[in-house]
């Protein structure tokens, strides 16, 4: 489905919420949910290597700006020469994964996800192709470090399922307020009340949420 077809996530969310008008005219066309740039069947979720590398970018993102969680990324990636695959994560000693800027937890959760996915513990394949978004948050959330804004990152960006609410970002969360003119910080627990008239697009709010914050960062 592409989000100018019939059931229309912009027009639903402008709809209900018009202030989101000025991100939308300003942003070019979210990419999660659209058949145009992510035909079906294409998506990431659908590669275990792939899968490995958005979940370690999730990671390292965890309670980083963008910018310093993009540059550790880089720099992973670089002495790996782009292959960042569970086999070459478990090949690297703790200190070199320490060496690029990640912490002992992350380098500990980091490779605990490469253990996970070479010895075949850790299969999503099931849920993912059911469609089983809460059984995927499950398996993920059973090892060591990985917790509710981690799956969301995965769930959002790599299987793109549309009805994410990510309420625990505080990225998201400024974007909200900002696009409200809203002074002062507002708690997970309320923007989850406000994030329910959104269903069943709540990824893309979301999506547009960082925008307001973040610009044309290609994280999202």
């Amino acid at each position: 489905m592409t989000q100018s077809a019939a059931g229309d996530p912009i027009a639903h969310i402008l709809r209900i919420d018009p202030a989101f008008q000025p991100i939308i005219a300003d942003s070019p066309f979210c990419p999660i949910g659209n058949s145009e740039t992510h035909p079906a069947g294409s998506h990431r979720g659908s590669d275990l290597d792939a899968q490995f590398a958005d979940l370690v970018d999730s990671v390292v993102a965890q309670q980083l700006s963008t910018k310093a969680a993009n540059t550790i990324c880089a720099r992973l990636k670089a002495h790996l020469d782009g292959q960042l695959t569970p086999v070459r994560i478990l090949e690297l000693d703790d200190m070199v994964l320490r060496g690029v800027g990640l912490s002992g937890a992350k380098t500990r959760t980091i490779r605990g996800l490469a253990e996970a996915f070479h010895s075949g513990a850790l299969d999503l394949q099931p849920a993912i192709a059911a469609g089983d978004d809460t059984v995927v948050r499950t398996e993920l959330m059973r090892l060591w470090g990985i917790g509710r804004w981690t799956t969301e990152m995965f769930l959002i960006f790599t299987l793109h399922r549309m009805d994410i609410w990510p309420v625990g970002d505080l990225a998201m969360r400024r974007g909200w307020q900002q696009i409200h003119g809203r002074p002062g910080d507002i708690e997970p627990s309320e923007l989850d009340k406000l994030g329910e008239r959104f269903r069943p697009y709540r990824s893309i709010v979301a999506w547009y949420c960082w925008r307001q914050v973040d610009g044309d960062n290609p994280s999202w």
